[in-house]
């Protein structure tokens, strides 16, 4: 079958491999569509993040090169011994993590921070960038009659922004503002609504994504070319707001992030960095403020596509492209580096 692979960054290409077999425990997928993510065009700019490359993943047991795609929807084609949770026919999303299920945190259930944490698309075992993948049961997850396979694909980026907010100390009434509005960053505005957040502001640069950003709920979207960013905040907000989100991964915006927080204000980062970044400890401590960080997300599928049922994170909002497997570097990655405007691509894989 067909299955694009990461090889190095700038290296990502669409070989032939084996179809992949099922075996006990294991779920059989043929992948409809496929999102490329913010940590996929990391790993293509500035990788290794999370692909191993120099000894084999610890729970994949592969390196590279692996296959990418880790935001996907398909139909069960075939299960494996012993799995009871989908029969062939079911349309399913797959929660990527990879986790141990021995250490401290994946003892309380805290999956998502287990200390050999990997991702399926990632991190080796396959990935939705082809035509057929395999997945251990408890990562399966049945999708309902009303969505599609494209609403399908955005389940797992949607889980980011809702497992962001939920892990906020954001109440509904508060004000809340979101720098970068990428994939993720619209998302979190969604989120932020479900919330019942009182006034959003959204931080970003693309002109086209800004405007998507207002469809989707921002109260004020400002330009930080244009304007200062945290003071514009700061002044239609009454003195800061209640929680930042830091959705860009670069290191200016990150102390911009905690400047535009209220006293005992929070920020969250979610962003995957490619560096360091820093700022002065007293502008966290002499406001109390505090910065917390997310990774992924943990039991919340379920919640993210009732959601979706209700409206929210709708794909025809948020899919601005949708191409071939064979087009993925030329016009998914590269489009995605040069053409700000794009906020979600979908591949699809060989049928």
């Amino acid at each position: 079958m067909k299955a694009a692979r990461w090889y190095k960054a700038r290296d990502i290409r669409v070989d032939d491999i084996e179809e992949p077999q099922v075996t006990a425990g294991k779920v059989k997928i043929k992948v409809a569509w496929t999102g490329i993510c913010g940590s996929d065009l990391h790993e293509y700019i500035a990788g290794p993040i999370f692909v191993p490359v120099e000894k084999p993943h610890k729970i994949s047991h592969d390196i590279a090169p692996v296959v990418l795609g880790h935001e996907f929807s398909g139909q069960v084609v075939e299960v494996g011994a012993g799995v009871t949770k989908v029969k062939p026919g079911d349309r399913v999303v797959v929660e990527p993590i990879l986790s141990c299920g021995e250490c401290p945190a994946c003892r309380e259930g805290k999956y998502n921070l287990c200390g050999d944490l990997g991702f399926h698309g990632l991190s080796g075992g396959g990935g939705g960038f082809a035509s057929f993948t395999t997945v251990a049961e408890h990562m399966v997850h049945r999708m309902p009659d009303a969505l599609s396979y494209e609403q399908g694909a955005l389940v797992e980026p949607a889980a980011v922004a809702l497992h962001a907010v939920r892990m906020s100390k954001l109440k509904a009434g508060d004000k809340a503002a979101v720098f970068g509005a990428g994939p993720i960053g619209l998302l979190v505005i969604e989120a932020l609504r479900a919330a019942g957040a009182a006034e959003i502001y959204v931080v970003e640069l693309s002109p086209q994504r800004a405007e998507k950003a207002r469809e989707l709920g921002a109260k004020v979207v400002i330009d930080p070319s244009k304007e200062d960013a945290v003071a514009k905040i700061r002044e239609l907000s009454n003195g800061g707001v209640d929680v930042a989100y830091e959705v860009t991964g670069v290191p200016v915006v990150l102390k911009q992030c905690i400047d535009s927080t209220t006293y005992e204000g929070e920020t969250i980062i979610v962003s995957i960095w490619e560096g360091e970044a820093s700022f002065h400890p007293n502008k966290v401590v002499l406001s109390e403020r505090s910065v917390k960080g997310i990774i992924a997300y943990r039991h919340i599928f379920p919640a993210v596509m009732e959601l979706m049922a209700q409206g929210y994170f709708q794909a025809d909002k948020l899919v601005t492209k949708r191409i071939e497997l064979a087009d993925l570097v030329e016009q998914g990655f590269e489009a995605l580096v040069k053409e700000k405007q794009q906020v979600k691509i979908l591949v699809r894989p060989p049928q």
